[in-house]
């Protein structure tokens, strides 16, 4: 197939070396306009989970990204969705799919609609977090650490579940499970849960910028915290009809760990794997993403559904004082998709169109 992918980050290369791999012919384009410049003139070269050289093109604007494309993979951080999706959206064309790798704050449902009341009739297909974990080790390198072992794919319009299920499966081999809907899928991601805590805890590490094994300093209390967090993500899928894995089972299922406790859990992950490093940047996506686009965003559909979140609301203030902003403000997607005026089965409903 042809398939595109929207960023040039180390998800988005790691895609493109899999999918290159695999025979598919891959396009990337960086949103930014330099992330992917050296891959015009030298291959794309892949360690870890997998070890290749391997040849991808390099659009220049997202016109000729679309062009180019089957298949269309959104690999971008979430605060850039919103942005590009703006940017990519005249240049679509019906019977495309796009894979929202991954998905968060509705992205996918925005996408979906915008493109709709173009006229478009698109497919978007959303994954509760990416395929291949991997960290960018060079201006034409990526490092594949894992494959997770299974993750969660919902689908817009739902009457195309079976087709796009069918062709994620191709692409990534048989991983996924159904989701009933985005926002099931939406609530099926950890990374905010573990993220948020895991970093404001760690905080002056990052600010000096350390080396910091993250699973090390997922200590009994950062852990406790966490859980926390974590049982009122799980009451607010419930209140939605919806039942997600815990943070535990999560672990189970994408890394294979077989501790009980997250405590345990993390304690295992770091003798197994030594890290992956913890951030050491103050502008790490732990915060910058993952408080707007996900913990603060959950605080909005727990008043949409009637779900008290204390402690995912202190989390995220936390954030906002240490960084010295309003991170729930950052969020660009809860205005354009109007969730303030939604109702749990309005809001059911667009999800399940």
């Amino acid at each position: 197939m042809n398939i595109s992918i929207l960023g040039s980050g180390a998800i988005a290369l790691a895609n493109a070396a899999w999918l290159a791999h695999a025979g598919h012919a891959v396009t990337v384009w960086s949103p930014g306009g330099q992330g992917a410049s050296a891959l015009k003139h030298e291959p794309l070269r892949c360690e870890g989970l997998l070890e290749a050289e391997l040849a991808v093109c390099v659009a220049d604007d997202p016109a000729e990204l679309a062009a180019a494309a089957d298949v269309l993979l959104l690999a971008l951080p979430l605060n850039g969705h919103r942005p590009v999706i703006d940017r990519v959206l005249p240049y679509l064309r019906s019977g495309q799919t796009v894979i929202v790798s991954s998905m968060n704050s509705l992205s996918a449902l925005y996408l979906f609609e915008q493109a709709a009341a173009r006229g478009l009739d698109i497919t978007v297909a959303s994954l509760g977090t990416t395929v291949l974990t991997a960290r960018r080790s060079g201006e034409a390198q990526v490092r594949i650490n894992a494959k997770r072992q299974e993750l969660g794919l919902s689908t817009l319009p739902h009457a195309r579940s079976a087709e796009a299920m069918a062709l994620c499966r191709a692409l990534f081999g048989d991983v996924f499970i159904a989701h009933a809907h985005c926002l099931e899928t939406v609530l099926t991601n950890v990374n905010p849960v573990a993220h948020g805590p895991l970093a404001l805890f760690n905080w002056t590490r990052i600010e000096r910028a350390e080396h910091w094994p993250q699973y090390h300093y997922m200590t009994p209390q950062v852990s406790a915290v966490i859980a926390r967090l974590d049982a009122e993500r799980l009451a607010l899928a419930t209140a939605f009809g919806v039942k997600v894995r815990t943070i535990e089972e999560h672990f189970a299922k994408s890394f294979g760990a077989t501790a009980e406790t997250l405590a345990e859990i993390a304690a295992e992950l770091h003798a197994k794997r030594g890290g992956p490093p913890g951030p050491t940047d103050v502008g790490t996506r732990y915060l910058s993403e993952d408080i707007p686009f996900g913990l603060a965003f959950e605080v909005v559909l727990g008043e949409i559904v009637g779900v008290d979140m204390p402690a995912t609301r202190t989390v995220v203030e936390a954030s906002g004082l240490v960084l010295g902003r309003d991170l729930a403000a950052e969020n660009d997607l809860v205005g354009p998709l109007r969730l303030r005026d939604e109702t749990p089965s309005t809001l059911l409903r667009r999800v399940r169109s």
